[in-house]
């Protein structure tokens, strides 16, 4: 997961074509440390077009169409898994700025990460965030196109049934946190990452949204 950079690519396709304050079920010290599997329930909102270019708290420069986020004390370059507590989508995001400096809120998701899980439309909605552990290096890079990511083993399986006939390449890459498990469904995976942007360019074109991830394919249930 080091380093992995994620990419709405519907966002990109539009372009192409035409924030926290919650209870911790841990210490605010312990989550200050970014241990891993701490959490955090709370209210999340997003920062997009008015920020975008702006230098961010690490340095970055803010690139609303990546999977990052703000957060007030979690170590900068850390991820966390953020799980819409209405809808059950979650995305990864990694850490890369300071806020948000609302009151009641929790995390500012970028762009690209409050469409993924359906905080967009509403603006703020209720989320837990969990920290997560560095994955160990792998030498291979795949790519992959994610069309959902759910902490509900049977409506991964649905989502994968009902695409299945249209896109057999179609599988559930799991993923453990230590607090949850997540079941991420995606199509490939690709060698290149040119292949998967086309793979998703086309399924795009028929109204689901999707994101390219890295994969490993370590765990890839087909």
């Amino acid at each position: 997961m080091n380093g992995r950079r994620w990419w709405l690519v519907a966002t990109m396709l539009a372009l192409a074509l035409a924030g926290c304050g919650g209870s911790l079920s841990q210490p605010t010290s312990a989550l200050r440390l970014g241990t891993p599997g701490t959490t955090q329930v709370g209210l999340a909102s997003w920062y997009g077009p008015r920020f975008h270019g702006r230098l961010t708290a690490n340095g970055e420069v803010y690139n609303q169409y990546e999977l990052t986020a703000a957060h007030r004390t979690l170590p900068l370059g850390s991820r966390a898994m953020v799980t819409n507590l209405t809808t059950l989508q979650s995305i990864e995001v990694r850490i890369n700025d300071r806020g948000p400096y609302v009151d009641g809120r929790v995390i500012d998701l970028s762009y690209a990460a409050a469409r993924s899980i359906g905080v967009y439309e509403p603006g703020i909605a209720s989320v837990r965030v969990e920290v997560l552990a560095d994955a160990a290096p792998v030498s291979t890079v795949l790519h992959a196109v994610q069309v959902g990511s759910y902490v509900d083993a049977d409506k991964a399986a649905a989502l994968k049934a009902q695409i299945l006939p249209d896109y057999p390449d179609a599988y559930i890459s799991p993923m453990s946190t230590g607090l949850l498990r997540y079941y991420q469904v995606r199509l490939g995976p690709f060698p290149r990452q040119s292949e998967a942007l086309a793979r998703a360019q086309e399924v795009a074109r028929s109204g689901m949204q999707v994101i390219i991830v890295e994969e490993n394919d370590q765990w890839a249930e087909r």
